[in-house]
């Protein structure tokens, strides 16, 4: 186990988000098996397990020793993959379930896409400047401003807020972590466990649109 403190506060706030995940996943198949849809159980299936599967590898991540480099390296890069997958997963039930098929599975088919691009980077070239992969993640993550009008006719009013929410408070983050500040404890909670927080927030804004707009 780490000792960091640091590591320690970055494991725990995402063991905090893996548990979240399996309620909000259990909330969301169970609305969609009480509305009857296949396609919203396999659209709510995708973006659960994908919440699920991003938070449960950060925690294991920052919880393994830095003295075990290559458990460490392999969970690093399995951590880094998993922000694609969380975002391509927020994506699924959005173009599946709210945008008509042809421009929903055209955005999807790209978004999954850029996905499969940022693992085979993350893969082979896990020391990219951080400007990259924040890069990535925030442009996967604002490419929905190209169906913002098909949103809005699709979408009610809430929904929308809390998409948008979502994606500001992702960005907050996005920006904290490439620029590595503020650090606003040397011991306990630096720019890191900052960014934890926000992606936690984006994925509660984000669960609250799909319960509550979509399902």
């Amino acid at each position: 186990m780490n000792t960091d403190k640091k590591e320690i506060t970055s494991a725990v706030t995402h063991l905090g988000g893996a548990i979240f995940g399996v309620i909000a996943l259990s909330l969301l198949l169970n609305a969609a098996i009480k509305a009857d849809s296949l396609i919203a159980l396999i659209s709510f299936l995708i973006f659960g397990l994908s919440m699920i599967f991003l938070y449960s590898t950060s925690c294991i991540y920052h919880f393994i020793d830095s003295s075990k480099k290559k458990a460490k390296l392999i969970m690093r890069k399995l951590d880094h993959i998993m922000i694609f997958v969380l975002i391509s997963g927020t994506y699924t039930p959005v173009c599946l379930l709210v945008l008509d098929k042809d421009v929903g599975y055209k955005l999807l088919t790209l978004v999954w896409s850029i996905a499969l691009i940022g693992a085979f980077i993350k893969i082979f070239w896990i020391n990219a400047p951080r400007w990259i992969s924040a890069g990535l993640y925030l442009g996967m993550g604002w490419l929905s401003i190209f169906v913002f009008m098909p949103l809005v006719k699709s979408l009610a009013a809430g929904g929308i807020f809390w998409l948008l929410s979502g994606g500001l408070l992702y960005t907050v983050g996005g920006v904290i972590y490439g620029l590595k500040k503020p650090n606003i404890d040397k011991l306990w909670f630096g720019f890191h466990e900052l960014f934890h927080i926000f992606v936690l927030a984006g994925t509660f804004c984000h669960f609250i649109m799909m319960y509550f707009h979509v399902a």
